[in-house]
């Protein structure tokens, strides 16, 4: 058996015969294969977005580059602070001339002058209490009864003694004359008569030693009734009717907090003492306002009463006293508030909303509406800020109008429409700076 031929590989490219064998006819050329036309992409829609954003480029440079007219120019030959749309309504403040106050602002807690926990001088049995929690009770006025009986027993048993021990000296002391009568007489001897004053001293210590245990034993009486010790509002009941109470409890039974008047205790710096100091020492009565926690509600108007003795080294502070009527009971004990010192009253400044003010980092400026309604910048001094107010101690005068709102429109001969006037208040206080 032959082995196998082997396979020959085709070519790679047609083979093409250079000249037919003799005798033969040529073979017919095959036509070239079909050539697929090439397809084109829609380019229209990207033609036409490329033209709309050309357009919007084009009026967007127009509209941003646009001239203003000659009818949108002011008379100094500036634009209005609005451009094309002329003047700009602003809100004016007006300076006036008034009275702002100096305070020192501290924090404080309200703090009773007197709190009293009522306790039982004597033992015994709680029998009924006269009041009602919370309530406000006057000095006086009956609160707890405890079992007066056993008490009033050992009265009745001191009388007694003392009755006879005072039988017993007013027969000693007979005794005594007739002994100083025999002596005269030579009757008796000396020494029965020392002996019979003797006695007699001794009954009148014990007349005296019983007299002090009857009052002891009515005092003990006394205590079994218990009063209101001050006037205050009354807490919670901390003992009921029915339990034995004892003189030697450290808890209480009730307990009494006054209100009316109370203090405020709070602290100011060491460095704004000396001026409080001097006008207490002068006899001046210092004003002093109870405000809430935000400084937005003023709760009761007081007077300073008095300073502590030393500066606390740890924070550079002084504890200051201050007294209020509180007759509405708006201050409750422990309340926190903010106290707020009237240092000194300044009279007959200038004053400007302090909203109107306006600062960078080089000065502090108004915009000054002038008579021909424009403004120019004008640098101020600020003196006294007091709540909405600000005392203004250079560069203004009672009458000038500056704008309020609408500064950020404006520079320098802008023209605008004044809309509305504000009118610096003497309104609430929210806080203070000197």
């Amino acid at each position: 058996m032959s082995p196998p031929l082997p396979e020959i590989a085709a070519p790679e490219h047609e083979q093409v015969l250079l000249a037919p064998p003799p005798g033969s006819t040529p073979p017919k050329p095959s036509p070239p294969p079909p050539v697929k036309p090439k397809t084109r992409r829609k380019v229209w829609p990207y033609l036409l977005a490329a033209l709309i954003l050309a357009a919007l480029a084009y009026f967007w440079y127009r509209s941003d580059h646009k001239q203003p007219t000659s009818q949108t120019k002011t008379k100094s030959g500036k634009a209005g602070g609005r451009g094309a749309g002329g003047p700009t309504p602003v809100v004016v403040a007006k300076a006036t001339t008034g009275n702002i106050g100096v305070y020192v602002t501290g924090l404080g807690a309200i703090t009773p002058i007197y709190t009293v926990t009522v306790k039982s001088r004597v033992d015994g049995q709680l029998l009924s209490v006269h009041f009602k929690e919370g309530d406000y009770v006057h000095q006086g006025d009956p609160l707890i009864e405890i079992d007066p009986r056993p008490y009033e027993a050992i009265v009745v048993q001191t009388e007694g003694q003392l009755v006879r021990d005072q039988a017993l000296l007013a027969n000693a002391r007979v005794d005594l004359t007739r002994y100083e009568t025999l002596l005269a007489q030579d009757a008796i001897p000396e020494q029965q008569l020392a002996t019979q004053r003797a006695l007699v001293t001794q009954y009148e210590g014990t007349v005296k030693n019983d007299q002090g245990l009857l009052d002891a034993a009515r005092l003990n009486v006394t205590y079994s009734h218990i009063p209101a010790p001050i006037s205050g509002i009354v807490g919670l009941r901390l003992v009921d009717p029915g339990n034995i109470v004892h003189a030697a409890d450290t808890t209480g039974m009730v307990v009494i907090t006054q209100i009316q008047p109370i203090s405020v205790i709070f602290t100011v710096g060491e460095d704004q003492l000396p001026p409080i100091l001097q006008k207490l020492r002068a006899g001046q009565k210092l004003q002093v306002d109870a405000w809430d926690r935000e400084l937005k509600n003023k709760i009761a108007t007081g007077h300073l009463d008095t300073v502590d003795n030393e500066i606390d080294p740890t924070t550079g502070t002084l504890k200051l006293r201050a007294l209020f009527d509180n007759e509405n009971r708006a201050l409750f004990p422990n309340q926190f508030v903010n106290a707020r010192l009237l240092q000194q009253e300044k009279n007959g400044v200038t004053l400007l909303s302090s909203a109107a003010i306006q600062r960078n980092t080089n000065q502090i400026y108004v915009f000054l509406v002038k008579p021909d309604n424009t403004v120019t910048v004008k640098t101020i001094t600020v003196g006294t800020t007091e709540g909405d107010n600000s005392e203004i101690t250079s560069g203004l005068k009672a009458g000038d109008q500056v704008v309020m709102t609408g500064v950020d429109k404006l520079q320098e001969g802008s023209k605008v429409t004044v809309t509305q006037n504000g009118q610096p208040q003497n309104g609430q206080p929210q806080n203070a700076q000197q």
